[in-house]
């Protein structure tokens, strides 16, 4: 079953004119914000100020008491993701266009080797992501090490413009890799100037928490939270900063879903440690109750790794991003229909691991961390765009509204609301976890988002490149239209790691030069 609204083919035309002018809106950028017109040309933001004045062949949009904030940026999405003995439903195309009606203009996704060479699993992605409609840039998954991997780990930096390397300490006898792998895998990131993430569980351990699940007769979705239970994600994220302090490299934890993988993140970068932690918008908003739920479709939808946790590690990481002990939001989008989850029917481990959320961050985001008071409206830039942007190295090109940035920006009213749901999502999904989250206008906000988990505020106006894809509820989206983003080497996380080097050698006081015996 396919949402009545999503997009098969093209929605609209996607063509615009090439000279915009947004008036008289709030201009949020991560660090301020300013009442003032923004004015576009052939894609480009050309200038920001308070009065502008153009001719009549330019577009004006009037976003008078709205915000004017640069368009999202997606961390975290697995689009036509081949798990499981699935295929993802939502492709580069279906996936991008629901994101653009969610105010996201430009995402991250996962490419997954073949047969461990990097190389073929870049061309296939290559291939996937013909039908794209806005920019995306790539990670590259590392399954296998041997001077092969070490030395087209060089070519994707170094040519194919991809500057993160991804390594999956669980799903083992599939994804997983040893922590001998781990530590080759992060001293050649070091040496590229490439960013190590990490997906952190215990894969063995997981495996015996599976095992016992089955033999305690437990099958169903509550299964696969009990077998992985947060003390694994826990020590998993523990192991991974500690060999990436051992390396001295920076490290990105991705999908960080527990107080205990939150506070080993926390405590090393109290020390001083480079270390990113990424939420995704399902281990903010939800939690694990619904994996008890007595209609098995329903359960099996919130079925993701690591799991969805028990309340309260929701608050405790809505809390760590609102410090900064958190910094961006991904989503982990990843979607798989009723039909493919319910190849696990009988037994929780074929359930394919992953739910929505690339439609529905910016707005979830909104309601629940600033809606509630816990971040400014320049601190939801910096959390769902900005960030993104510098720790890939593409800022300030996208995650800024500056003149020279992209013109990739959003217009969201804070006054109005809608009702999240899959009959109306543009994802190809036939549920979404967050079904049923609305908002009405002119109540208490904190009462309102506190006792139902209302949604307030609403994203009018999507701006990709210049274009105006998603305005008036429609989206005006054609394949072909995304672009490539390359992510150059060597972030702002690696400043200065050649002087604690250098300190740390200077340290040794060795080697001890000792006087040889005579015989």
């Amino acid at each position: 079953m396919r949402s009545k609204h999503s997009c098969e083919s093209a929605c609209g035309t996607g063509i615009p004119s090439s000279k915009l002018l947004i008036k008289d809106g709030t201009v949020v950028n991560a660090h301020h914000q300013q009442i003032a017109d923004v004015y576009i040309e052939d894609g480009i933001i050309v200038v920001v100020n308070p009065t502008i004045t153009v001719g009549d062949d330019v577009k004006v949009i009037d976003a008078t008491g709205k915000f004017v904030m640069p368009g999202g940026i997606d961390p975290h999405t697995h689009l036509e993701f081949e798990f499981m003995n699935s295929v993802t439903v939502d492709d580069f195309f279906s996936g991008q266009a629901a994101a653009l009606a969610g105010g996201t203009t430009m995402h991250i996704d996962f490419v997954i080797p073949i047969n461990g060479s990097l190389t073929a699993g870049f061309e296939a992605y290559e291939n996937k992501a013909k039908k794209s409609c806005m920019d995306y840039g790539f990670h590259m998954a590392i399954t296998k090490w041997d001077e092969t991997v070490s030395k087209e780990m060089e070519i994707m930096v170094k040519e194919k413009g991809i500057n993160s390397f991804k390594f999956f300490m669980a799903y083992k006898g599939a994804l997983m890799i040893s922590d001998e792998l781990l530590l080759e895998g992060f001293k050649k990131c070091k040496s590229l100037g490439a960013l190590a993430m990490v997906h952190a569980e215990n894969g063995d351990a997981v495996f015996e928490g599976q095992k016992k699940m089955i033999e305690l007769g437990i099958t169903g979705p509550e299964g696969h939270a009990l077998s992985r239970p947060a003390v694994l994600e826990g020590e998993a994220t523990a192991r991974a900063i500690r060999l990436a302090d051992f390396v001295n490299t920076p490290l990105y934890v991705v999908h960080v879903m527990s107080i205990d993988a939150m506070e080993e993140i926390a405590k090393a970068r109290k020390s001083g440690q480079r270390v990113i932690g990424e939420p995704i918008v399902s281990g903010l908003a939800l939690d694990e109750s619904w994996l008890w739920h007595p209609d098995f479709e329903t359960a099996a939808k919130y079925v993701m790794s690591p799991p969805i946790r028990k309340s309260g590690h929701d608050k405790a990481l809505q809390a760590a991003l609102s410090r900064g002990v958190l910094q961006l939001v991904g989503t982990d989008h990843c979607t798989f229909n009723s039909t493919q989850k319910a190849l696990g029917i009988d037994d929780f481990r074929y359930i394919p691991n992953g739910v929505n959320g690339i439609e529905e961050r910016m707005h979830v985001v909104w309601d629940t961390m600033v809606e509630s008071g816990q971040i400014s409206v320049t601190d939801y830039v910096r959390v769902t765009s900005t960030e993104c942007a510098r720790i890939f190295n593409i800022y300030p090109r996208k995650g800024a509204i500056l003149p020279g940035s992209d013109a990739d920006i959003i217009i969201l009213n804070p006054n109005s609301s809608f009702e999240i749901t899959a009959k109306s999502h543009h994802s190809r999904l036939d549920t979404n976890v967050y079904e049923g989250r609305r908002g009405k206008p002119n109540m208490d906000f904190s009462l309102v988002s506190y006792v139902s988990g209302l949604s307030m505020g609403k994203i009018e106006v999507t701006i990709a490149g210049g274009r105006v894809v998603w305005e008036n509820n429609e989206l005006k989206v054609a394949p072909g239209t995304g672009r490539y983003i390359q992510t150059p080497p060597f972030n702002y996380l690696f400043d200065g790691l050649d002087k604690k080097d250098a300190i740390y050698l200077n340290s040794l006081q060795a080697p001890v030069k000792r006087a040889k015996s005579s015989t």
